[in-house]
């Protein structure tokens, strides 16, 4: 019976699930995921994690709790950095998320806690999937093999999302092996969803948001559909970059969306008691205001999921959009 790796649904998985499932898979394992977030997830993070923890956080817990007991060892990788950018670097919740499940969640299965710094060397990805590989007595060749197979699957991935498909979107077509092209659908306004990946696509959390845009005849774009090459090329707009990674994305996000004046809106999806991300949306609200008076809305998120007050702020925000595009300001 192959060994089985769980991969919580939730933080890194939406930018890296493919890259680490195919690996796994390719050298023989068998990789086992939660389920997409839901209140039972939601409510076992709030009670397994620490008070004071941002939703995300407690989001990973309930992850955790769901799948533990089905694995024979959890992976959480130790994100430290994966580009060089300033002192850029992983939030204090990447680096010490192993540390933090063990500190809260008992009778945990063995976690493959691997250390992810990519800014150690080119081939820096390759040592740390040879050296996973090489702990379950994977040989060099298939290791190799595995790892040009993983990779594939992560740039394909990527691509559909540049093509304007949302994570679970790009995600089912990797499953299903479709061929089809992603079109990011007509809409009368454009409108970006910029945040953290795991609050934009997380469809429980956020209230379906983009489908909810959608249905009110929005074209939504995301900080995901833009090139890492043409992200970085923003960074000059800033005078400081950020510490996280996260954040200046999102933020780089916001300026490609502002210079180009290629959306209607700009809606960022922030975390409560998140404190880059109180950062990251009051300089986005100001950037906002300075280039272009682009109309800006904050979404709040936390373990409250009543949808009222977000149906009714995304209709106003909606409405206020149409009206400026008849009568602009």
């Amino acid at each position: 019976m192959p060994v089985r790796v769980g991969i919580p649904h939730y933080l890194g998985y939406f930018s890296f699930y493919p890259l680490w499932k195919t690996f796994f898979e390719e050298i023989g394992l068998e990789v086992i995921t939660s389920p997409p977030t839901n209140q039972q997830i939601l409510n076992a993070g709030v009670a397994e994690a620490v008070n004071d923890a941002c939703i995300p956080i407690k989001l990973y817990h309930g992850h955790v709790m769901e799948i533990k007991d089905q694995v024979d060892l959890l992976f959480v990788p130790r994100f430290v950095k994966v580009r060089k950018l300033g002192t850029e670097t992983f939030c204090p919740k990447f680096l010490a998320l192993p540390d933090l499940l063990r500190a809260s969640i008992g009778n945990l299965p063995e976690l493959l806690d691997t250390r992810v710094d990519l800014t150690r060397g080119r081939f820096e990805l390759f040592r740390i999937a040879r050296e996973i590989g090489e702990r379950f007595g994977v040989a060099p060749a298939r290791i190799s093999r595995a790892y040009i197979i993983a990779c594939r699957a992560l740039r394909r991935y990527r691509g559909l999302m540049f093509k304007g498909a949302p994570a679970e979107e790009a995600l089912a077509c990797l499953e299903t092996d479709s061929k089809a092209v992603v079109q990011n659908k007509q809409g009368e306004l454009s409108i970006a969803v910029l945040g953290y990946p795991y609050l934009i696509y997380d469809n429980f959390i956020n209230m379906d948001l983009i489908k909810r845009l959608r249905s009110f005849g929005a074209r939504v774009f995301t900080a995901e559909m833009v090139s890492p090459r043409k992200l970085l090329r923003e960074a000059k707009n800033m005078p400081k970059q950020m510490f996280w990674y996260y954040s200046n994305r999102a933020m780089h996000a916001a300026y490609y969306y502002l210079n180009r004046m290629r959306v209607d809106g700009i809606i960022h999806v922030t975390a409560f008691a998140c404190g880059p991300d109180a950062m990251l949306d009051r300089l986005m609200e100001m950037e906002s205001r300075k280039w272009g008076r682009m109309p800006f809305l904050t979404l709040s998120l936390d373990e409250e999921t009543g949808t009222g007050g977000v149906e009714t702020r995304l209709e106003a925000f909606i409405d206020m959009l149409k009206r400026r595009k008849v009568v602009p300001l």
